[in-house]
């Protein structure tokens, strides 16, 4: 995100060309000449211009940057918009820089003359050389050293991710999921304009972010790994170190997905009951399952957390393949589930309208085992809280097999 020159968008626009070609020079130099066995990185840069919001966002000493709008969406769609390298500028932002618009903007790269004149224009205050010296004298002090695996214990829940290294990996036979607020860039854009509405923007997100982040980690013993904007990224599995229990894994997957959107419809209905305008927000929930290694990456001090696999592309891609109200599940996923998880997708392996109650229902009474000891814990619940409403009854599961209602009062967490 560029904020600066204030009042001068031209000059934002000149000042993200001068830094994205900064990316790009020092990402060859410790590619190549870094490293015999990293290839340099083939890198694509997207850049649009707009009001946009920005804030940090969070809770529990997991908090995040965060950038909002229109800009945001646009410019990770034209870094996203194809395989071929180099800068790329919406019509928006070319126009700024008094360029001339195109007719695909996916498909025209900045040329060296305009990446140029851009870099004159910003006349940054670092150069890819600055970066490198700086680089190679935290590696020296900090050398990355060989990455090494170990497999977690499920629940992914327990897993301390503040404590991985590249030394201190984690690899196991899990399910990936991705859920996307669908519909948000559109509503930042509606209520950014006033103050007031941009302030519900913040609350809007903190209380469906921290809901998302509940039911993936307290209600169903997954782990989140990180927030991508409007769209929360986790992990889960069942089984132990040595076997992931596959079968389990993705009816925990499919029960957790209709959590997260019995939860999210619920905190809706609380935000209108605040008067906060919530119209238009939907959710898109993908998921799939394969090898997943969970790491953090970084200099020293400012490390992020990471999870890669084919199964995190794959969920991702499933994810959006969704509208508002679908959930839809890999080819890998798919075959992990219980006959009665794939009746529940069918071949198209999407569905619209799965919410938890639906989920267990249809899981259990097609003989799921995973929804049947899930359906019985949480008849054992409601028993024990009709006789004895003051104490919690004691259950073998580690999430609490009900509806996936707000975590906090009033659905605010």
């Amino acid at each position: 995100m560029i904020a600066k020159p204030y009042g001068d968008e031209a000059g934002r626009v000149h000042r993200a060309v001068a830094i994205g070609q900064l990316i790009i020079d020092v990402l060859a130099e410790t590619g190549e000449n870094g490293d015999e066995h990293i290839p340099a990185a083939k890198v694509r840069i997207g850049i649009d211009t707009g009001k946009a919001l920005a804030v940090r966002n969070g809770r529990r000493g997991s908090t995040e940057p965060l950038f909002l709008g229109e800009p945001a969406n646009h410019a990770a769609k034209r870094a996203g918009g194809g395989t071929a390298t180099g800068i790329y500028l919406t019509n928006v932002a070319r126009t700024a820089i008094n360029l001339d618009e195109v007719s695909n903007e996916d498909a025209f790269a900045l040329g060296a003359t305009d990446i140029a004149t851009s870099q004159e224009e910003a006349d940054l205050p670092i150069s890819a050389d600055t970066v490198l010296r700086d680089w190679r004298k935290d590696l020296e002090a900090n050398p990355i050293g060989a990455f090494s695996f170990s497999a977690h214990t499920p629940p992914f829940a327990d897993l301390d991710l503040e404590g991985l290294t590249p030394g201190n990996s984690r690899r196991n036979e899990a399910i990936s999921i991705y859920a996307d607020i669908d519909g948000f860039t559109a509503y930042v854009a509606e209520h950014i304009e006033d103050d007031e509405t941009a302030k519900d923007v913040v609350r809007v997100l903190h209380v469906l972010r921290s809901e998302m982040d509940a039911v993936l980690t307290e209600d169903f013993g997954g782990r989140k790994i990180r927030f991508v904007g409007d769209c929360v990224h986790g992990v889960l599995a069942e089984g132990t170190a040595q076997t992931t229990d596959t079968e389990a894994s993705a009816s925990t997957a499919i029960l957790c997905a209709g959590g997260l959107r019995s939860s999210f419809t619920t905190a809706l209905d609380c935000l209108e009951a605040e008067d906060v305008d919530v119209a238009g927000l939907g959710l898109a929930i993908g998921f799939d399952g394969g090898p997943t290694t969970i790491t953090r990456l970084g200099m020293k001090g400012a490390m992020i957390r990471c999870a890669t696999g084919r199964n995190v592309l794959a969920s991702e891609y499933e994810q959006k393949r969704c509208d508002d109200d679908e959930t839809a599940l890999g080819s890998v996923a798919y075959g992990w589930c219980s006959a009665a998880g794939q009746a529940i997708f069918g071949s198209s392996r999407k569905r619209a309208g799965l919410d938890y109650q639906t989920a267990l229902d249809e899981l259990a009474d097609e003989g799921d085992t995973t929804a049947k000891a899930a359906r019985i814990a949480k008849a054992s619940l409601t028993a024990a809280s009709l006789l004895e409403p003051a104490s919690a009854a004691p259950s073998a599961f580690r999430f609490p097999p009900r509806d996936a209602t707000p975590t906090k009062p009033a659905g605010f967490a």
